[in-house]
């Protein structure tokens, strides 16, 4: 962490961190009733509303040596918008509790909700923070949760891919995990200078949040964000569905690398597929299986904490 040592949560207390925070944070349009009481009130003109949460932690999620707390506030919330696209929703309101050391200057706070502001005006305007909650740990983590508007669409989920739809996605393909392989081999500095484009989307991902309202709206059968990993989560929706996803061939990166939060979307057989989406394979009669090449693709790579998190904070 960069930010100024003085003063710190501490020293501070509670009230006078939110105070701090309160004004950096994005207003909601859907919002009767924002931060300050018991709960806020939102509006839902839909009768129904889409809801998602994920979590950051120290650790296996960032490393304070790559991120800087603008970094992660963007990241969390992107995380977040753009689990609500994939389910063809427009994203309203973020709700965010975070967990930080008591030695945590209160200038960090500060920055993650300017991250938090940037990227909602940027990738979800008029989506804002409406509440939350703030406690201590020693270990600094971060929940979100999510609202979305259906605005009268149907819900687009990963149940409805059928033989014969063409498998597309919106947005980059393994760009991601090669900015997380060059921070990890280089280091933040020396990694912006040989791909600052791979580093700044595995930091600050741009998801195509637009078009997941636009792909429910083209006729899409089926949808998810890809957060671990192209064939990983191509799997999920293959098995959701019922069917095998034939993939065309793509690099390594593509295939097995996460944190793109890229769109994964099945179009009917024949139907033009929406501006920003570009096919890259078929559906067909299956169990559940990713095939690239014509071959079943054995090793999914991607992303499991569980498994693949060393232990380490730095």
């Amino acid at each position: 962490m960069a930010e100024a040592e003085r003063p710190t949560l501490e020293e501070l207390g509670e009230i006078a961190v939110l105070a701090r925070i309160f004004p950096r944070l994005p207003a909601a349009d859907a919002a009767l009733l924002g931060p300050g009481d018991d709960a806020a009130l939102l509006a839902a003109p839909d009768g129904r509303f889409v809801v998602t949460t994920d979590m950051l932690v120290h650790g296996p999620d960032f490393r304070w040596e790559f991120s800087t707390a603008e970094d992660l506030g963007w990241k969390a919330a992107a995380t977040n918008l753009s689990d609500v696209a994939a389910m063809g929703a427009r994203p309203t309101a973020l709700v965010v509790a975070l967990a930080a050391p008591r030695s945590t200057p209160a200038a960090v706070l500060e920055s993650f909700a300017d991250g938090l502001r940037l990227a909602c005006a940027e990738l979800a305007p008029g989506c804002g923070v409406v509440g939350g909650d703030l406690s201590t740990s020693d270990v600094f983590t971060v929940a979100i949760t999510a609202f979305g508007d259906l605005e009268g669409r149907a819900a687009v989920r990963r149940s409805g891919a059928r033989p014969g739809d063409a498998v597309a996605v919106a947005g980059e393909l393994g760009v991601a995990a090669r900015g997380l392989r060059l921070l990890f081999e280089h280091g933040r500095d020396a990694a912006v200078r040989r791909d600052a484009h791979a580093v700044g989307r595995q930091l600050r991902p741009v998801p195509p949040i637009a078009l997941g309202t636009v792909a429910a709206d083209a006729g899409a059968t089926a949808m998810m964000d890809l957060s671990d990993g192209l064939v990983l989560d191509a799997r999920r929706l293959a098995q959701a569905s019922g069917v095998d996803l034939e993939l065309d061939p793509l690099d390594d990166d593509a295939l097995r690398g996460g944190e793109d939060h890229s769109l994964l979307a099945t179009f009917p057989a024949g139907a033009p597929l929406p501006e920003g989406f570009r096919r890259i394979g078929t559906v067909t009669p299956g169990t559940g299986r990713v095939l690239v090449g014509g071959d079943e693709f054995g090793e999914l790579g991607g992303w499991d904490p569980y498994e693949q998190w060393d232990g380490r904070l730095s």
